[in-house]
């Protein structure tokens, strides 16, 4: 398990960046998902492609892509978790790259530690893809950042998500076949939502097996009037 290896780092390397990884934090070492959650935002270069507006990111982690949005140009940044360990290291990665005045990571279960009026331009949310069943009991928070007991904080998402856009905005999903994508789509339609896949990225997920896994940014968007 990540969170008691021996080789499990207190700071790491990302983007040619230096990130501070707190204990019972989600590390972005042994997975590739972060990386591939920043190449499909264009958040993996630098200097980043200029970008404005609002940026909600849902389940930060240790803080890496809501601070590369804010380093981007984004105006207002929330860094969001279900895990305060994880909040924590948010702020202290935002204060470290010198961007705390633009970004704030706030305690919430997807969206509820949000202030009711506030509204994004992109939100954003490297999910917990790996279904468990719906009767399983999560021993730790940390568990939260891997499995999602039948899906329903995925049903929570895209139920919710697009209120909290402004008129343009765009509600974006990192998932992969790891998870259960038919199940996803089930419940997207009934929803009343669709999904459209931005962008895909198959990787050899060597950290834990050669399993060659595909990953893809999808956009959630009410579903069309027939």
């Amino acid at each position: 398990m990540s969170l008691t290896r021996d080789d499990r780092p207190k700071v790491f390397s990302m983007c040619g960046r230096e990130w501070d990884l707190l204990d019972e934090v989600f590390a972005p070492v042994f997975s590739p998902s972060t990386g591939i959650a920043l190449e499909f935002l264009d958040l993996d270069g630098w200097p980043a492609p200029p970008r404005g507006g609002s940026f909600l990111e849902v389940g930060c982690g240790a803080g890496v892509t809501a601070v590369m949005a804010a380093l981007a140009g984004h105006e207002r940044v929330v860094a969001s978790d279900i895990s305060p360990r994880a909040v924590e290291n948010a702020a202290v990665n935002a204060e470290r790259h010198g961007v705390n005045a633009r970004m704030s990571a706030v305690h919430s279960d997807l969206f509820s530690g949000l202030v009711e009026s506030e509204r994004f331009d992109t939100i954003f949310w490297s999910s917990n893809y790996v279904l468990a069943p719906e009767s399983y009991e999560y021993k730790s928070v940390h568990e939260r950042a891997y499995v999602d007991a039948g899906y329903r904080a995925h049903r929570r998402y895209m139920e919710q998500v697009l209120r909290w856009l402004t008129p343009n905005g765009s509600a974006l999903l990192h998932f992969s076949d790891r998870g259960d994508v038919p199940a996803l789509h089930r419940i997207a339609q009934e929803c009343g939502r669709e999904l459209r896949t931005l962008r895909t990225h198959r990787v050899r997920e060597g950290e834990y097996g050669d399993d060659v896994v595909e990953h893809m940014l999808l956009e959630i968007l009410p579903h069309a009037a027939e």
